[in-house]
């Protein structure tokens, strides 16, 4: 059974597999596209999430979470591991992928794929990528912006200012807006 934190990074990812392969139906685009949009958006919407392994595995083994992630993963059961990514996921603010340097990286090396190259599986990855980190940003900045605050600036000695971030998040919207559009232009 798939959990609300789940819910809320596919429903963006299945809106934008639609609305492109809608698209990309009419222009009659070829299926092994539809194939590759369909992986890329899968595997990239997961891949984020290696962060909190990470932190289970190697930055913090000896706490009690990191037991039991490690225990679950040892046994694959990734059931308990997806509750426990739940339960403790606000726990977690010194990640390596979820930082605002990781996202500038990750909207640089977006732009120069996607005007480089016509991989639909690398574009749909990357932009899932991008659809993971707002769907966070968004969802902590409407709940607890001092939590986001907290993740996105980890190991900064200055922060942005709570009042910037609606307009932080705005500007890597508009951004994987753009991105959206290059890899819907990229096979018609």
């Amino acid at each position: 059974m798939i959990n609300s934190e789940y819910k809320r990074h596919f429903l963006p990812l299945i809106i934008v597999f639609l609305v492109i392969s809608t698209i990309w139906l009419i222009y009659r685009v070829s299926v092994f596209q539809f194939i590759y949009l369909f992986f890329g958006l899968l595997w990239g919407s997961f891949f984020l999430d290696l962060d909190h392994i990470i932190y289970w595995l190697y930055l913090n083994p000896n706490i009690e979470e990191s037991r039991l992630a490690q225990i679950a993963l040892k046994k694959y059961d990734i059931n308990s591991v997806i509750k426990l990514l739940e339960s403790t996921r606000k726990d977690h603010v010194n990640l390596i992928f979820h930082h605002f340097f990781f996202q500038v990286v990750l909207v640089l090396i977006s732009a120069f794929v996607f005007t480089s190259t016509g991989n639909v599986f690398a574009m749909a990855f990357l932009l899932a990528l991008n659809i993971h980190l707002l769907v966070d940003e968004s969802e902590d900045y409407r709940h607890d912006p001092h939590h986001l605050q907290d993740w996105l600036f980890a190991r900064e000695s200055k922060q942005l200012p709570l009042s910037y971030l609606g307009k932080y998040i705005g500007v890597f919207a508009a951004l994987t807006l753009i991105l959206s559009l290059l890899l819907l232009k990229s096979q018609l």
